[in-house]
């Protein structure tokens, strides 16, 4: 590798100087984010129905922030299939959290 080309940046991988700052902010909002749903938890804050509602918003928020701050879901080729494929995950996570809890409520009256 020469001189020259070690000192441009590699734009190619969106290193382009502006990926770090990117990521800091990533990093201090997960934070945050986590440390808010920690003390919501830890001291017993608000009613039990209001909470869970409460930490499913900041998880959303915190896949929000790892998808578009991390894993750079909108830079890049292919962002149909970027979008197809998030669509596919959300729909088999969504199975699998609905199945179980379906499951768990009518498992008692089985047994």
């Amino acid at each position: 590798m020469s001189k020259a080309s070690m000192s441009v940046p590699d734009m190619r991988h969106g290193r382009d100087g502006g990926g770090r700052r990117q990521y800091v902010t990533g990093y201090v909002l997960s934070l945050v984010l986590t440390a808010i749903a920690f003390v919501l938890v830890a001291f017993h804050v608000l009613p039990v129905p209001l909470l869970l509602v409460l930490l499913m918003a900041l998880a959303a928020v915190q896949v929000l922030v790892q998808l578009f701050l991390f894993m750079h879901v909108t830079e890049g080729d292919g962002s149909r299939v970027k979008g197809l494929a998030m669509g596919l995950g959300l729909f088999f996570t969504l199975a699998i959290a609905l199945g179980s809890i379906w499951i768990m409520t009518f498992n008692s009256q089985v047994q």
